[in-house]
């Protein structure tokens, strides 16, 4: 019976230590002390114990020492020897039974010493994978030296974790984001677009939107405002100025909700989304040119105002004392010119957020001055607002809708909707439709507020004496010696340093088109150098057409026909209707289907008013002559 104790005991002892040793090796990398020094029928023992462990039934068991017979048991004998030194008897505290569940090495595998870095150290909590195991009794068990000072994978980790989750989390993340992707609730982006200038910065917000929209909406055209009123008269320039303000509004609105109409899809572009509704080819076709005509050609124009204005200035504030031997036009062009290059070295359309700011304030400051200085200012002699009559009917009916073309192309700045849009984040819970709309709505009212007032105070002034060069040019010329000069040069600079805020603002969409084109080819990121070079090349492009053709200023009505009236009046109802397909025969079907009709009516009928009025005027073309 001794006998059969001693080995009871060596027995559970050596299946404590086996269970010791798997546990262990769950700890991970880090703590795997299994197999060490053990030979190959040592490590079948141990697989074989922890399946007899993992078979056993799962009974709780209550936490007791381990079983030794006592001298009083009815299978104990006189001639017995001893208890084996790794169990003491049981004690009555609890702190003695633990130091006597300690067994030394050799006792319990005196055939397999430990390695150094395998030296027990005392007692520590229970593995969690013995909980559940009746077969092994709820004593302390051994552990390794280094089991409670082991350091978690991440700081987030939970220190009991025994099995790493990080990849099945990541691959339901990575399942859920495709399946959200598939069904339209995320969406999915183009990694080009991180490379590109319009869409490398995603941080834009209201304030942004507004910041854009008035510097791209409020400029030069505006000031041509009281010259269409010369032909329209005060009932039927007033009425043909709102009506365009409030349709120019409703498509600033549908474009604005386009942007994100396909779901999972944002189209950053004007361009993308005339593909997307009309075909690639057809969309195409019909986008691009318009677009391009709306964004080099309005910036080339800029380059002209801004050039004639900066020489204007330099003459009111130099005066009398500036030489015989000023800068001529072409070079004051190549100076409008140089600091344009300076500032579109700026690297994505956020980051011009600034100039827009200035270009907004300057804008709203030169035009609210533009008419209060015409209405504080006695009248020239002679002012009439009556229609020029004597002419045919033919040649009234071209000149009225020349001037609908003026009125038309003062509205500007729908090209860009998708793409001061596309500079916002956008997230199911928060589109970017919102924070674009609120900036939009705050633009046009300001817009409005400046384009009203230019054209009734303007043709108020100065009636059918208005020059062909709008209200600016006219102030200066009735009025350079009522006004002080250092407020007739504010007024002047503060126009030269909206041409360059918004001149930046309509070039990003052509350094957009270049670099998509480049990091499509080259699969890259396009490189500083490249980018400075196109830059300066594109500068000097529009400089050169610039100076070849400086009348450019002067063809607003038959610009307004050819682009402004399309993209802005006509395009976004097809647009909407094609990605919308509202139902057949409602109130939505029927204004966008009679919104869009007009307005290509309106395109060709500005676009003939137009050349109609060059033929008429007599526009002397001077080519490479900048007067």
């Amino acid at each position: 019976m001794h006998a059969g104790a001693e080995s009871h005991t060596a027995f559970m002892a050596a299946r404590r230590m086996d269970t010791v040793e798997m546990d262990t090796l769950e700890e991970g990398p880090e703590d795997d002390l299994s197999f060490q020094g053990m030979d190959v029928p040592q490590q079948h023992q141990t697989i074989s114990d922890t399946a007899e462990l993992a078979s056993a039934p799962a009974t709780p068991k209550r936490l007791t020492p381990p079983f030794t017979p006592s001298a009083t048991s009815p299978t104990n004998q006189p001639s017995a020897a001893p208890a084996p030194p790794p169990f003491s008897m049981p004690s009555t505290s609890f702190s003695s039974m633990l130091a006597a569940a300690q067994p030394s090495s050799s006792s319990v595998h005196p055939q397999h010493p430990q390695s150094a870095s395998h030296t027990p150290t005392g007692a520590a909590t229970m593995p969690s994978s013995s909980y559940a195991s009746p077969a092994v009794p709820r004593s302390p068990m051994i552990s390794s030296a280094g089991a409670g000072t082991k350091t978690p994978r991440t700081p987030w980790t939970p220190r009991m974790l025994m099995s790493p989750i990080g990849t099945p989390v990541v691959k339901a993340i990575t399942n859920m984001k495709s399946y959200l992707e598939d069904v339209g609730h995320l969406t999915k982006l183009n990694p080009q677009d991180a490379w590109l200038p319009i869409t490398e910065s995603r941080t834009g917000n209201a304030y942004y939107a507004a910041f854009h929209n008035l510097n791209a909406g409020i400029g030069f055209q505006g000031l041509l405002l009281p010259l269409a009123m010369f032909s329209l008269g005060w009932t039927w320039g007033l009425i043909s100025l709102s009506i365009g303000y409030i349709w120019q509004l409703y498509t600033m609105w549908v474009l604005i909700r386009l942007h994100e109409a396909t779901p999972g899809v944002r189209y950053s572009r004007y361009v993308e989304l005339a593909e997307a509704a009309f075909g690639k080819r057809l969309g195409f076709w019909l986008a691009t040119p318009a677009n391009i005509n709306l964004t080099a050609g309005t910036a080339t124009t800029l380059l002209i105002v801004g050039g004639s204005t900066l020489k204007l200035f330099y003459k009111i504030v130099c005066g009398p004392e500036c030489g015989t031997s000023p800068l001529t036009t072409i070079q004051w062009y190549l100076v409008f010119a140089m600091l344009s290059i300076v500032l579109a070295q700026l690297p994505n359309l956020n980051s011009i957020v600034g100039l827009s700011l200035i270009g907004a304030v300057t804008a709203i400051t030169y035009c609210t001055m533009l008419w209060a200085l015409s209405v504080s200012r006695a009248r020239p002699p002679g002012v009439s607002y009556n229609i020029e009559g004597g002419k045919s009917i033919i040649a009234q009916t071209f000149t009225i809708l020349n001037s609908l073309g003026i009125v038309a192309f003062a509205f500007r700045g729908h090209n860009l909707a998708m793409e001061i849009q596309a500079t916002m984040p956008s997230t199911l819970k928060h589109p970017a439709y919102i924070p674009m709309w609120r900036g939009a709505k705050v633009a046009n009212a300001i817009i409005a507020a400046c384009y009203f007032p230019i054209a009734i105070a303007g043709y108020w002034a100065y009636g059918t004496m208005m020059l062909s060069s709008g209200i600016l040019f006219s102030v200066y010329a009735f009025h350079q010696k009522d006004i002080s000069r250092p407020l007739m040069g504010l007024l002047f600079l503060l126009v030269v340093v909206h041409c360059l805020s918004s001149f930046q603002i309509y070039s990003f969409s052509i350094f957009d088109n270049f670099e998509a084109g480049y990091t499509a080819r080259r699969n890259r990121p396009i490189s500083k150098p490249v980018r400075v070079a196109f830059r300066i090349f594109y500068v000097f492009t529009n400089f050169l057409i610039g100076v070849a053709f400086p009348w450019l200023s002067s063809l607003s009505g038959l610009l307004g026909g050819l682009s402004s009236a399309p993209v802005t009046f006509a395009y976004p109802c097809f647009m909407w209707l094609a990605i919308k397909k509202p139902k057949k025969y409602s109130f939505n079907w029927y204004l966008n289907w009679t919104l869009g009709l007009l307005g290509m009516l309106m395109a060709a009928a500005f676009t003939a008013g137009g050349i109609w009025s060059i033929v008429d005027s007599g526009l002397k073309l001077h080519f490479f002559k900048a007067s």
